[in-house]
């Protein structure tokens, strides 16, 4: 009898983050919380569209939450809305009048006029 040994594949990530997005979490943890350990990416129901994007610090490590090793500290994607993030780019922007992360992602169907929510 031969045994047979499967060789896995590590998954990619849910969400792939930019060079912009991994250095904001860096600045992000240099300035968090002492129980912080982490950034996490919800999408909490809010918004005229439905859902929102929410990135907040996290304290605890939920088992079913996505994690990601960035250069400036662990990125987490909360588990309930990972089907919602699949395949989306995380990027940080800045300009003369605003700065904040911004989401392509493929699953929106709909966003709100003012970009605050999506719906999928």
């Amino acid at each position: 009898m031969t045994e047979t040994k499967t060789k896995l594949r590590k998954a990619p990530a849910a969400v792939v983050l930019t060079k912009g997005a991994e250095a904001r979490i860096a600045h992000l943890m240099s300035q968090a919380p002492g129980d912080a350990i982490g950034v996490k990416l919800s999408t909490p129901r809010r918004g005229c569209s439905g859902l929102a994007y929410s990135v907040d610090y996290v304290s605890d490590e939920v088992a079913m939450d996505e994690k990601i090793e960035t250069p400036g500290g662990t990125f987490y994607i909360d588990g309930a809305s990972v089907l919602y993030l699949i395949g989306s780019t995380m990027d940080w922007r800045e300009d003369d009048f605003t700065a904040g992360f911004v989401f392509e992602n493929p699953n929106a169907k709909g966003a709100c006029g003012c970009g605050e929510s999506f719906m999928v």
